[in-house]
């Protein structure tokens, strides 16, 4: 994949992140039910609302370093060993900074 064509695919799946991440954030600070039985379930509900947010700031993290890392030329070369990481490892997970000898 062209250096460009990599550069849009990162910037599309961040924008998809960051759209996820907004409505997460909107359903959690949303006021809950004045019913406490359903308080607990919206709680809870919040939990696993919050726990998403997390999962999806990490990830939009390691898309901006991706993005970092295309822009200085340093983009598919692994961050441990320097071998060059195989197109198909990057196509499957675009934001890995390691080849799959050293992820593992």
């Amino acid at each position: 994949m062209s250096k460009g064509n990599r550069a849009q695919a990162l910037e599309l799946k961040l924008a998809d992140l960051e759209v996820r991440l907004a409505g997460v954030t909107k359903d959690i600070t949303k006021t809950l039910s004045s019913d406490f039985a359903e308080q607990a379930t919206e709680r809870e509900n919040d939990d696993v609302l919050e726990e998403i947010a997390r999962e999806t700031q990490v990830s939009i993290q390691q898309l901006k370093t991706a993005l970092r890392r295309l822009g200085d030329d340093r983009y598919g070369i692994c961050a441990s060993c320097g071998e060059k990481i195989s197109e198909g490892r990057l196509d499957a997970i675009p934001e890995t900074t390691h080849c799959v000898s050293c992820a593992a």
